[in-house]
């Protein structure tokens, strides 16, 4: 699909890898909506690139309705949306606590809302999205839109503490599959991208030592992977129409230990 002119939908758009994925599609003259929870930020950078900032909570259905129903009415019906709304989380599935030596579980609550988040909201999201991408003139080759989900290497090697993270993003990468199979017939692509240790803005604020252990452990390039490798990584997946139902791995070879 060429960009040029594209009406797209990054979700998580203000931060991180979503804020360098709208930069890379606005970079390529792509109508870029920002979805994302935090007003403020979102707003100062859609400003700053020329972008609509639509304010949603990907867990509420009548927001992420309110937020394509803006998009559309100022940008027309997206061809392309990517999904980079997420949190990460990390507790045990069972431990001691620290003080007392007292068995606890995992709290439950924190298990669903990292699913809530990233699982059932990009689902949300990619329903939507493709409900509405239906309604659109094929391109070539009978191509409607195209949509790509984030899940993470810890989709396939999740570590320690990771069990409500893991279980989202393999959710995430599971589905793409069979979303894909759901609308081929209507020239809709659906892939994933599993990035492994990015410098996000989460990263970026560890200390700098930890940030060189953590480059130390990729099998090459040595370092943290940048958010414009996953933005040029987007731009591949919407620009080959040959990728289809795909999970590809971001990561410099890495495959992570349990702790």
């Amino acid at each position: 699909m060429e960009i040029k002119g594209m009406p797209a939908v990054v979700t998580g758009g203000a931060s991180g890898l979503g804020e360098a994925t709208a930069r890379a599609l606005r970079e390529a003259a792509a109508d870029v909506a920002i979805f994302d929870i935090n007003a403020g930020r979102g707003e100062e950078l859609a400003s700053e690139i020329g972008a609509l900032f639509c304010s949603v909570d990907v867990t509420d259905e009548a927001s992420v309705d309110a937020a394509f129903a803006k998009a559309r009415a100022a940008q027309g019906q997206e061809r392309i949306l990517v999904n980079c709304a997420g949190i990460a989380s990390g507790e045990k599935t069972a431990s001691r606590d620290r003080e007392s030596g007292a068995p606890v579980a995992h709290r439950i609550a924190a298990f669903f809302r990292t699913v809530n988040i990233n699982l059932v909201g990009t689902f949300t999201c990619i329903a939507k999205s493709a409900q509405g991408m239906l309604t659109l003139d094929p391109l070539e080759d009978g191509e409607r839109g195209v949509i790509i989900n984030t899940a993470s290497v810890a989709a396939e090697d999740g570590q320690i503490g990771q069990a409500a993270y893991a279980a989202s993003k393999a959710g995430v990468k599971g589905m793409t599959l069979p979303i894909a199979r759901d609308l081929m017939g209507d020239g809709i692509r659906c892939n994933v991208i599993l990035p492994g240790i990015l410098a996000t803005p989460m990263l970026s604020g560890l200390p700098q030592n930890v940030q060189d252990s953590l480059a130390a452990t990729v099998p090459f390039p040595k370092r943290l992977g940048k958010p414009q490798e996953y933005a040029n990584t987007v731009l591949f997946l919407i620009g080959n129409g040959y990728m289809n139902g795909a999970s590809v791995r971001l990561d410099g070879g890495l495959r992570m230990a349990p702790r």
